[in-house]
């Protein structure tokens, strides 16, 4: 087999999958230790280098450290998690109560990554047929931020349980700017063996057998996994 000479070397290789398998969305094991600026410029360098469609980089990143603003958005996350424990019944409303589910006040530093709908004007590259494809592209932001903040042993928490017109509000966002990703970051005592929902029984991990398919959905894919 010949081998392209981009191909990274076996210790980086290694460096890059386990980035990918030791990332955990961070709740409870934040230090107050503050993250060094050259560190934080890294983990946004790795974010703004992600792909994305048309090149339009439709990406900004709001770093919050005052106390004020977090308190604004603990309120509001406060008020949507009670919201949403009304969507489960019995034990496994009283287990979901019992999940810690943000870190915004604990992480020394909070971020959020918005995406500005109008970047790249109205006719962009490659987004004519899905228009969506400015919000898929600084997903990829953030999942590139989220394994440069493992390689620096910086965890990384999703707060998803907010109303994003409140949200908006709170960081006096323009009209046309979302706010995707609102993350906690901040180094942590360790890194879970599991995700947290995982070791708490909320879910487990589907088997990736189950989710693969052979040229079309439902047909066998001929490779064992």
């Amino acid at each position: 087999m010949t081998v392209s000479n981009g191909r990274f070397t076996d210790s980086e290789r290694q460096g890059v999958y386990r980035a990918i398998f030791e990332r955990r969305d961070v709740r409870s094991q934040f230090l107050p230790d503050r993250i060094p600026p050259e560190v934080l410029a890294r983990l946004l360098e790795a974010a703004h280098h992600a792909p994305s469609v048309g090149f339009m980089q439709p990406w900004d990143f709001i770093v919050i450290e005052r106390r004020d603003v977090r308190e604004t958005v603990l309120a509001l996350f406060e008020q949507e998690n009670q919201k949403a424990a009304e969507h489960f019944e019995g034990e496994r409303r009283e287990r979901y109560r019992s999940l810690k589910l943000q870190g915004i006040m604990e992480s020394p530093l909070n971020l959020c990554i918005t995406c500005d709908r109008s970047r790249g004007g109205p006719h962009v590259l490659g987004r004519n047929s899905i228009v969506d494809t400015d919000l898929f592209s600084t997903c990829l932001a953030v999942q590139n931020l989220w394994l440069a903040a493992r390689a620096e042993g910086i965890g990384v928490g999703w707060v998803s349980i907010l109303d994003q017109d409140l949200l908006s509000t709170a960081l006096n966002l323009p009209e046309h700017v979302y706010p995707l990703a609102y993350l906690c970051l901040g180094y942590v005592s360790e890194f879970l063996d599991q995700p947290e929902l995982e070791a708490k029984g909320w879910r487990s991990r589907l088997p990736l057998s189950d989710l693969v398919h052979g040229d079309k959905w439902g047909e066998p894919f001929s490779s064992s996994l």
